[in-house]
């Protein structure tokens, strides 16, 4: 398997003093996803729960809804020249009968562990492609519940604590348990970890939960939070302008800077109770 860390010796300077020490460093490297032998794309990915990424990948793109669509996942072997296995390139093999995507939807190309899907025409794609609809899925998430949940996640990543460079998405309940974390050098493939984990524990779609992520809220985050089930997306820190959009056409709960007892809730509010906050009327623009 990769490493999930790597060491390299680094100058450090405090306060004007000069010392070299070793320092801790998040690992990143490429993992090819092939989908029944044919080559599908590449991510850069910290090495690490890589089965549960390909799998959450494929929900989030539409190709799969349950763990009986799937045959097998499997490591190529004889990646490199001297036929040993980096573990980087890995295969998923469809269950008999399902269908293998359309040509236009296979992503042969290089995708950074940071990227995202832009344009408005992506908007109708996610709400004719979702298979589950949140919302009609109504959890209310009491403010100090959602409140606790950034130190929750925070508390759990235990690669974070080593590095402070890894991305985290936790999965939680109403009186906000910690279902699942996942953590990745990249946002998008930590909340894929955390998909594929759910849908290889037969777990989708994800109702009556929350997903709690440690970055900003983007469009890609609240696709993948409804390809999933699940009715609430948040955030440590702001959404983007399509999230939003996104979030309020398809009836998602969307909460950005929660940090402590503060936050924002973009869309959804009928799933946050406010018995120990108060709200004040909005000013009518001048």
């Amino acid at each position: 398997m990769g490493r999930v860390t790597v060491r390299e010796r680094i100058l450090r300077i405090r306060d004007g003093a000069a010392d070299e020490r070793a320092d801790t460093l998040v690992a990143e490297e490429p993992l090819e996803i092939r989908m029944n032998g044919r080559p599908l794309t590449v991510t850069m990915r910290t090495p690490g729960h890589d089965f549960d990424l390909a799998a959450g990948f494929l929900v989030s793109e539409g190709v799969i809804t349950g763990p009986d669509q799937i045959a097998t996942i499997r490591y190529c072997a004889g990646a490199t020249d001297d036929g040993s296995n980096t573990y980087n390139v890995l295969d998923v093999v469809l269950a008999p009968g399902v269908a293998v995507p359309e040509a236009s939807l296979e992503r042969n190309f290089y995708t950074t562990s940071s990227c995202g899907v832009c344009g408005k025409a992506s908007l109708e794609a996610v709400t004719t492609v979702a298979h589950w609809s949140v919302a009609e899925d109504a959890p209310l998430f009491e403010v100090p519940v959602l409140s606790r949940m950034p130190d929750r996640l925070r508390e759990a990543q235990r690669v974070f604590d080593r590095t402070g460079g890894l991305h985290a998405a936790g999965l939680f309940t109403p009186e906000g348990e910690l279902l699942c974390v996942r953590e990745d050098v990249g946002r998008h493939n930590a909340v894929d970890k955390l998909v594929g984990w759910a849908l290889r524990e037969d777990r989708l779609p994800l109702r009556g939960s929350a997903l709690m992520v440690s970055g900003r809220a983007s469009f890609e985050l609240a696709q993948k939070a409804l390809m999933a089930g699940i009715p609430m997306l948040a955030a440590v820190s702001a959404p983007s302008s399509l999230a939003v959009e996104l979030a309020a056409d398809s009836g998602l709960s969307l909460v950005g800077f929660l940090r402590g007892a503060s936050m924002n809730v973009y869309a959804g509010r009928h799933r946050i109770t406010l018995e120990t906050a108060s709200t004040t009327p909005m000013a009518a623009p001048g």
